[in-house]
């Protein structure tokens, strides 16, 4: 059993509750809008599904979320969602984030590189806006990856939304593009732009040119890209 801080002041009792691994990440999934299990593993892809689990129970018992049967496909299934008092926490998570993206250095960040997480984040923010009125592909390729993780491809329609495969599901394919995985995070974050990267060749972009010139639009960065680096 943790012991904790044993102190009465409420940003000790608050920091055992919130600053236990994983646990601010995990709110971070929950407050961009993630509800289930699998969809939060996905965000969280180094997680084990035991700590994960533990770590909702934590939350649930914090009074912080709510688990609550939702109907899908004809069939029922276990969601998480915040309370009102997990609500209260989205401020101090984008704070998190603010400060991260402000004051820690460029090359810190560019060593914490995971291509699931970067790809399900490029997924869930990409911009639908100036995408073509019909289903388009985009296979990314990450040659310096091995095999299991080197290619991808995201599909986006009209009707269905936007999707993330790992696997090569037959569609014909509107636009490859193939970067380094530093690049396409540095990129993700705001620390760099398509145009520089396609010009100084760690992308190339081939295939639809409508696509290909719109990429910086609908590629949807990081919701903290907007945030510049302060000089330490």
């Amino acid at each position: 059993m943790t012991v904790g801080y044993q102190q009465f002041c409420p940003v000790a009792m608050t920091a055992e509750i919130l600053c236990t691994r994983w646990t601010m990440v995990l709110l971070r999934e929950l407050v961009i809008g993630s509800t289930r299990f699998n969809e939060l593993r996905r965000g969280l892809p180094r997680i084990s599904p035991a700590l994960l689990s533990r770590r909702l129970k934590d939350l649930e018992e914090a009074g912080i979320l709510m688990r609550v049967t939702a109907m899908a496909a004809d069939r029922s299934v276990t969601e998480y969602r915040l309370t009102e008092a997990g609500r209260e926490l989205a401020p101090i998570v984008e704070a998190f984030g603010i400060w991260g993206q402000r004051r820690i250095g460029t090359e810190i960040s560019l060593q914490q590189l995971d291509v699931e997480l970067l790809m399900w984040d490029m997924r869930r923010n990409l911009n639908t806006d100036p995408m073509p009125q019909r289903r388009s592909v985009i296979q990314f390729v990450y040659p310096e990856l091995k095999r299991a993780h080197r290619k991808w491809w995201v599909l986006i329609d009209p009707r269905e939304g936007v999707d993330l495969c790992a696997i090569d599901r037959g569609f014909d394919i509107d636009l490859y593009v193939t970067v380094d995985l530093r690049t396409m995070t540095a990129i993700w974050l705001g620390l760099d732009t398509v145009r520089a990267a396609v010009a100084a060749k760690r992308m190339i972009v081939t295939g639809d040119r409508a696509l290909a010139g719109a990429m910086q639009t609908w590629l949807g960065l990081s919701p903290f890209a907007k945030e510049r680096k302060i000089a330490s």
